[in-house]
């Protein structure tokens, strides 16, 4: 969960404060924040039309809809890779089962050296005419290991494989164009690299889901909806494209503008210089931690917002951990390796003082 910034914060604080008096919302507050929203979202990930995002309150709720629209009969392969994370298996696990298809795990290679290349000749090999979909992230969440994306695009295209990406790990920090990559769905919670409050998403449906079912059913997601006086002519008809998936009480008056706030400055930043920011900022404390024998992937095998660094016996995990907490480090334990995310919110100086965590936690 990424810091609260203080544009993000004073919008909450704004909009909290206006609910004071109910009364003064008018019907366009209903629907033109969301709008401001979903076109700040489709500048971040470099798509054209706003009427393809939708807004969702997670990405277990985003991806729900993809299963609910997915054509898969037996003998079906969904290509997920190793470890990913949870809310990215169990809407798989789930439908396979129900109708006999194959939920196939691409393993991590053993090795290090390399190991992004091999994984992403791993994935592509096992794209055949039985993969239906490849449900896969920009970036591993555990240590930042890049996906071939536009590789796995073009392969997936040749066997009639959806690509669905979950960009809750990358949007925001690592740059992502919907024109380059062209998935099918992109799903990003809020709370993490766009840096946004918990409990809101967006979500980006291609062409292969516009005629689709959503998982819920709500008024504001209907065609005319817009217009309070015939809300109860019922409609048949949703909005167009992807509105129809948007969360009921998509319209919250306190999230929508904090949301929107994080992405705008997202956007002031620019998402690439986010991203050589944090890899100025690791270099050398990188080449360092190399130098003592900790494996950490090649610079152009993973990103620099988010990183592994595999541990081995040379290291005294309860001293590592005594030290991060003397110097106030918060780092995520994943398995065999430490998960490092650096931000705008980090410099220089913070990284040093976790390479002495390393130095002080080598056994003699």
């Amino acid at each position: 969960m990424s810091p609260q910034m203080k544009r993000v914060e004073q919008a909450g604080l704004a909009a909290i404060i206006r609910q004071r008096q109910p009364f003064n919302y008018s019907i366009p507050d209903f629907f033109e924040p969301v709008a401001k929203l979903k076109k700040a979202f489709a500048d971040l990930v470099d798509a054209d039309d706003p009427d393809r995002i939708a807004i969702i309150p997670s990405t277990s709720y985003g991806l729900a809809n993809v299963a609910n629209n997915l054509s898969l009969k037996k003998g079906d392969h969904i290509l997920v890779i190793d470890e990913q994370f949870p809310s990215n298996i169990y809407p798989w696990m789930s439908l396979a089962k129900r109708v006999g298809a194959e939920v196939k795990v691409i393993q991590t290679p053993t090795h290090t050296e390399n190991k992004g290349r091999s994984w992403n000749e791993r994935i592509l090999s096992s794209i055949t005419d039985q993969t239906a979909l490849i449900a896969i992230g920009h970036v591993h969440w555990t240590d930042g290991m890049l996906f071939d994306l536009a590789a796995i695009r073009k392969k997936s295209w040749e066997h009639n494989a959806l690509l669905v990406v979950d960009g809750t790990q990358s949007v925001g920090a690592l740059p992502f164009s919907i024109k380059e990559f062209q998935p099918d769905a992109l799903i990003c919670s809020g709370y993490k690299w766009l840096m946004g409050p918990y409990s809101i998403g967006l979500a980006y449906y291609g062409p292969a889901f516009d005629d689709g079912q959503p998982i819920e059913e709500n008024w504001i997601n209907r065609l005319k909806s817009d217009d309070f006086t015939q809300l109860v002519n019922y409609q048949s008809l949703y909005r167009p494209k992807a509105n129809r998936y948007s969360v009921g009480e998509q319209s919250n008056f306190t999230l929508v503008p904090m949301m929107l706030a994080a992405i705008e400055q997202l956007l002031d930043w620019g998402v690439a210089n986010i991203q050589t920011y944090c890899a100025s900022i690791t270099k050398t404390a990188i080449d360092t931690i190399r130098e003592m024998g900790l494996p950490i992937a090649p610079d152009d095998q993973r990103s620099a917002h988010l990183f592994g660094i595999q541990l081995d016996d040379t290291i005294d995990r309860g001293r590592l951990q005594q030290a991060f907490q003397e110097k106030k480090i918060w780092i995520s334990f994943r398995g065999n390796a430490l998960r490092v995310g650096p931000n705008v919110y980090n410099n220089a100086q913070d990284v040093e003082k976790l390479v002495d965590c390393f130095k002080i936690s080598r056994k003699l």
